[in-house]
């Protein structure tokens, strides 16, 4: 698909809807997750099409302390539907890039920016094998929903951090998120769709991964 047919099926299959957790930030949401994901025609679900619970708790986290990323870049990755990416904006973030392989993740990532009224680059690259793009902060939010993802995600996240970059990460006590060598920063009680989680709300975690983590 092209860059506009891209905009235009977020469009055609999307709502804009105030985020549960983060109401002041709107996000262009789908109502049911299976037939999107058959619309898409993709190996994973459309992860741009929702606000999952660790995004939330991250945007949430973001907003509520903006000194964690006001006047610094930052690098949000998986960045899906862009949630987390504009809540880094809208608590004055220098710069804020959006990272996702997915298209039309970052389709949805302007149309949701531009409908919040901030500016967020997107980066289509497959990072993980480096770094961060040198950006002083770098948040993830709903990252070890898979063994084989984690298994990449993890390295990236403890360079970031022995470089001295400031890392969050936000969580639903997925199977595979190795909490024991991250710190937790908060707790939060998150709305989410029935269809996608089996219950209406979700405990999700915010951790911060501790400076001069060892890459390993």
């Amino acid at each position: 698909m092209s860059a506009p047919t891209l905009a235009e099926f977020v469009l055609a299959n999307t709502t804009l809807t105030p985020v549960p957790l983060v109401p002041e930030i709107v996000l262009h949401s789908a109502c049911e997750a299976m037939e999107l994901w058959e619309r898409t025609h993709h190996d994973q679900p459309p992860f741009w099409a929702f606000p999952w619970a660790g995004g939330q708790a991250l945007a949430r986290h973001v907003l509520d302390h903006p000194g964690l990323v006001a006047g610094r870049t930052v690098f949000d990755l998986a960045s899906g539907s862009g949630l987390v990416a504009i809540a880094a904006a809208l608590a004055g973030a220098r710069e804020v890039v959006a990272n996702d392989i997915d298209p039309l993740s970052l389709a949805a990532v302007q149309l949701n920016a531009a409908a919040n009224d901030v500016q967020v680059s997107t980066l289509a690259e497959d990072r993980l094998a480096g770094d961060a793009a040198g950006a002083e902060v770098v948040l993830a939010g709903d990252v070890f929903y898979d063994a084989q993802i984690t298994a990449l995600v993890l390295p990236f996240l403890r360079r970031a951090a022995a470089r001295g970059a400031v890392v969050l990460l936000g969580d639903p006590d997925r199977a595979h998120l190795p909490g024991t060598e991250f710190a937790m920063r908060a707790r939060y009680e998150v709305p989410v769709p029935l269809t996608l989680e089996s219950t209406d709300t979700r405990g999700a975690t915010v951790w911060a991964v501790p400076p001069g983590t060892q890459v390993r």
